[in-house]
């Protein structure tokens, strides 16, 4: 049984990418095939994929989420939106001196007032003046990770999503998928790699690290998610004729198999809170390709479980050793499940 501590490494401060590269899939890929660790370019990723393999990618947007703001009173506010409840109402982080009450109304980005409503454990419901993703997209900023020291800038609000982003509703991009450019997604779909589509709005709690050691204590956040009935037709398919479910991404990863939680893939939308530690037994996704991730996090149980325990540490002594870019920016593995 594992605890906290097995999912702790230490990592040097340089290794965390703090800027993009310029050309999206120059990135790094550690490919992890069974015992061998293979130092790859991520272009290579269309050599490692065969005709008929399945591509599952999210389509989220990144919103300009954050907002500076002054209350009635004059204090200072830092709103952080979380989820988008409806086209006036939003669940957000605040973060104040004081906290709001209910009928507060805030100033943001010395453009539009909301309102506070009720609190709902850690956020509070704000009701905006008007349209939501109006008003986030003119005057919200881009919320980059904690880990990244500078302010976003026009370049991020680019590369901080990716080519095919189009369902706007997420606090942090999808990053796996952001070494995908144009070109490469062509080259894929030249050589008979299908590609299907879910959305999950990654929240804020994806940078959050686990703080209890008994693991089954951990209290995992919620995110929202939809698979379509064409992308369940994708994946039947493609299990049916022996090929490979490739999940861009652990969030991709995660709303396929939210949806299979019955034993088979079914579409349909809903709130997840699944926390997938070693011992899982994956139902849908036989290879992912993913980032490198947060010590003690979630996500790193995720993939420990996906590729296993042992196999995710040999790999992540090795990428610091070969100094790979680590965390949203940096670079990329592929790996293939150890239960499939």
């Amino acid at each position: 049984m594992y605890s906290l501590s097995d999912f702790d490494f230490d990592l040097p401060p340089e290794r965390i990418a703090q800027l993009p590269l310029p050309d999206r899939s120059a990135s790094r890929l550690l490919h992890v095939d069974g015992e061998q660790l293979i130092d790859r370019r991520f272009a290579d990723i269309v050599d490692l994929l065969v005709p008929g393999d399945l591509l599952v990618m999210n389509d989220t947007r990144v919103l300009k989420a954050r907002f500076f703001g002054v209350k009635e009173s004059g204090g200072q506010v830092e709103v952080l939106v979380e989820r988008v409840l409806d086209n006036r109402t939003v669940l957000a982080q605040v973060r104040a001196s004081k906290s709001p009450k209910p009928g507060n109304r805030i100033r943001l980005a010395d453009a539009f007032d909301v309102v506070a409503g009720e609190r709902a454990g850690e956020f509070f419901t704000l009701t905006f003046e008007g349209d939501v993703f109006e008003l986030i997209d003119a005057h919200g900023r881009l919320p980059l990770p904690p880990y990244i020291e500078h302010d976003a800038d026009e370049f991020d609000e680019t590369r901080y999503q990716t080519v095919y982003s189009r369902e706007p509703g997420a606090v942090a991009a999808p990053t796996a998928g952001l070494h995908f450019d144009q070109a490469l997604l062509d080259r894929l779909k030249a050589k008979g790699v299908n590609f299907a589509y879910v959305t999950l709005h990654v929240g804020a709690g994806t940078f959050q690290p686990v703080r209890v050691e008994t693991l089954s204590e951990h209290k995992m956040h919620t995110e929202w998610y939809t698979v379509p009935p064409d992308t369940v037709e994708a994946v039947r398919a493609v299990q049916a004729a022996g090929r490979h479910v490739v999940a861009v991404g652990t969030t991709s990863l995660r709303a396929l198999e939210s949806a299979s939680q019955s034993g088979q893939i079914v579409a349909g939308s809903a709130d997840t809170a699944l926390f997938i530690t070693p011992g899982y037994t994956f139902k849908t996704v036989s290879r992912l390709i993913t980032n490198f991730h947060l010590p003690k996090s979630t996500l790193l149980m995720l993939v420990s479980a996906f590729a296993g325990y042992d196999t995710i540490r040999r790999a992540y002594a090795h990428a610091i050793a070969a100094e790979y870019r680590f965390f949203s920016y940096g670079d990329a593995m592929l790996l293939t499940t150890e239960n499939k």
